[in-house]
């Protein structure tokens, strides 16, 4: 088990102490303050996701090995569970007593506002900023680091190119002084973007501009990324803008893994955390 005054994690799991939710509090306000400083709209989006929109999207195309589905027991093995059958006691239901699934949790945040603007024409440049908790079936599993379900806050954009670089770059100084203030040694990694096919034109222009940079704490946990979609989600969703097809960007921070890192700087100290992240508003 992994254990601070700010949280106990085991196996993928989390919880956190009344402390590490003041941390990650204090974190998420402070996001939430430079989302309203572009402009950015508040929203809440549901909990599930129907897998035909992840399939719009190709999700499980890129990553078979991390979506996780929702799904029921079947009507046919109710009577078998509600008797206390010994085979319907197990600690896992086996895949022939459950429904097809049709729905998935979701692995990331901006998905949403995606599906929610399809098929409209906006006018105007969007900004909108949502959390979510996010679930993925990783190979292995560490303290903060690395969990089954993760609280996951992004500021997208959808507008032109021109619109989408500025705001990535907004961000990548917001957060580096973010960083420095907090005495966080952060680097930002390029990281490769799977949503475009490597030998396509897209992959090609990904090449000269970075599709997706990381900011890597401690040499391997990347705690924040900004991610250039160009048209990919404007071609998917339908997305335009008076008429020519809408690109999209968006910044992702992974709130407990920020709480991992302040927890390694600050040795757990709940009070000069959110004090240095009160420092650095």
């Amino acid at each position: 088990m992994d254990t601070s005054p700010l949280f106990q994690a085991v196996d993928g799991f989390a919880v956190l102490s009344a402390e590490g939710m003041a941390v990650q509090q204090a974190l998420d306000r402070w996001i939430l303050d430079r989302a309203g400083e572009v402009g950015a709209e508040q929203m809440r989006f549901p909990y599930l996701l129907p897998l035909q929109d992840l399939a719009r999207f190709d999700y499980f195309h890129n990553f078979p090995h991390l979506g996780l589905c929702a799904c029921t027991v079947s009507e046919r093995r109710w009577t078998a569970y509600s008797d206390n059958d010994p085979a319907a006691t197990a600690d896992r239901i086996p895949a022939a007593d459950l429904d097809d699934a049709a729905f998935a949790l979701p692995p990331a945040a901006c998905y949403n506002v995606y599906l929610h603007a399809r098929g409209q024409d906006l006018g105007q440049e969007r900004v909108v900023t949502t959390v979510a908790q996010c679930f993925r079936n990783e190979a292995h599993y560490k303290g903060l680091e690395r969990l089954r379900g993760f609280t996951m806050r992004e500021i997208v954009r959808i507008g032109l190119p021109a619109g989408i670089t500025t705001h990535l770059g907004h961000f990548r100084q917001r957060i580096l002084g973010l960083g420095q203030v907090l005495g966080l040694d952060l680097k930002i990694e390029v990281a490769t973007d799977p949503f475009f096919d490597r030998s396509s034109d897209r992959a090609l222009a990904a090449g000269l501009f970075p599709t997706k940079e990381e900011f890597v704490f401690d040499g391997t946990l990347a705690i924040a990324s900004l991610n250039y979609h160009r048209n990919f989600f404007g071609e998917r969703c339908g997305i335009t803008l008076n008429g020519t097809v809408a690109s999209t960007g968006c910044v992702a921070f992974g709130l407990e893994r920020w709480l991992h890192a302040l927890d390694r700087r600050f040795e757990g100290d709940a009070r000069r955390i959110i004090q240095a992240i009160g420092d650095a508003s």
